[in-house]
C-alpha cells in the first residue's frame, strides 16, 4: 500500500524548503503527499523578506477536513511560527490520534530570519515534542529547546555543543522532553564528516556521512525530516527509516550542483535518483 504522508508547514516560494520541498521528498521516496499550510513566506535562496501566518482557525479546519476523508500514515511538522498556531496544531494532532509524527523544530531560516517566535518555543517544547516519534533538531535548535527546560540537567546540556560527547549528552537530555526518538544533527560541528546522534532511550547510534563542500544546503532540515516521515511506514523500524533518510539527503546534497536555482543557498536535488540528465 502506498502511504499517505502529511506535511504541516510553511510555504517557501523558491521550492527549496517548507511544504513544496516536503512534497517533492515524499514523491521521490514512493509516498503520496498532502499538505496543510501554516504560513506564507516571501523567500528566495538569499533570504526571507516577509512572513504571513495563516489564521489559526483555518489551519485547524484544513487538518480536520483532511483527516475526515484521507487516511494519513505519518505526519511531518515544520514551521509553526506562533504560540497560537503551535497549540492549535498540537490539539489537532491529539484530536486525530496521530501516532507517527516527525517534528522538525524550525526556528531560523538559513538566512538568519526567525521563523518561530521566541514565545512559541515553550508551546513547542510542552505540547508538540511529547507527541513526536522522531525529533530532528540541529545543534542551535537543541540549545534553544534545552535552555528553557524545567529540568536543570537539560539546561546544563544546553551549553554550547562543540564535540560528539556534547552531542551525546544533549541528545539524551532532549529525549527527556518526551519524544520517542531524537535525531540530533551534527552538521554545525567542524570536521570532515557530518555525524548525527540517534537516541531512542536505550542506546545511541552514530550516523556518519562525508561533509560535502557546497553552498546548496537550503531546506536540508525540511527534506531530511520529510524523508523520515515518508519512510517510517515503509521500513521495518524507525532506525531503518532514519538511516535511509540520511542516505537520501546526503545524495541530494551531493547532487545539488546539477541544479541552477538562485544565487544564494541553493536547494538540494530531491529527484537525484529519478531524473535523467
Amino acid at each position: 500500500m502506498i502511504p499517505n504522508i502529511l506535511t504541516i508547514a510553511g510555504v517557501d516560494p523558491s521550492g527549496g524548503a517548507g511544504v513544496f520541498a516536503d512534497l517533492k521528498t515524499f514523491s521521490a521516496l514512493g509516498a503520496y503527499g498532502a499538505g496543510v499550510v501554516t504560513a506564507l513566506t516571501a523567500q528566495n535562496t538569499q533570504g526571507v523578506t516577509g512572513v504571513h501566518p495563516v489564521p489559526v482557525e483555518f489551519i485547524a479546519q484544513q487538518i480536520d477536513t483532511l483527516f475526515a476523508d484521507v487516511r494519513i500514515d505519518a505526519v511531518k511538522l515544520g514551521m509553526l511560527g506562533t504560540p497560537e498556531i503551535t497549540r492549535a496544531v498540537a490539539a489537532a494532532l491529539r484530536r486525530h490520534n496521530v501516532a507517527r509524527l516527525v517534528v522538525d523544530p524550525v526556528m531560523v531560516a538559513k538566512s538568519g530570519h526567525h521563523l518561530l517566535a521566541p514565545e512559541a518555543v515553550d508551546a513547542l517544547r510542552r505540547e508538540i515534542i511529547p507527541l513526536a516519534e522522531v525529533l530532528t533538531p540541529n545543534l542551535p535548535e537543541a540549545g534553544v529547546l534545552l535552555a528553557g527546560s524545567d529540568d536543570n540537567r537539560n539546561a546544563a546540556a544546553a551549553a554550547p555543543i562543540k564535540t560528539l560527547d556534547d552531542m551525546r549528552r544533549a541528545a539524551r537530555a532532549l529525549r527527556a522532553l518526551g519524544p520517542r526518538i531524537v535525531m540530533l544533527k551534527g552538521g554545525h560541528l567542524d570536521g570532515g564528516e557530518s555525524t548525527d546522534i540517534i537516541d531512542d532511550g536505550s542506546r545511541q547510534i552514530e550516523l556518519r556521512a562525508p561533509r560535502i563542500a557546497t553552498k546548496n544546503t537550503h531546506g536540508t532540515g525540511c527534506t531530511l525530516s520529510a524523508a523520515i516521515a515518508a519512510l517510517l511506514p515503509q521500513r521495518a523500524t524507525a532506525a531503518d527509516a532514519i538511516r535511509d533518510a540520511k542516505q537520501y539527503i546526503s545524495a541530494a546534497i551531493a547532487s545539488s550542483g546539477q541544479l541552477n536555482v538562485g544565487s544564494g543557498h541553493g536547494p538540494v536535488h530531491h529527484f537525484w535518483n529519478l531524473w535523467r540528465r
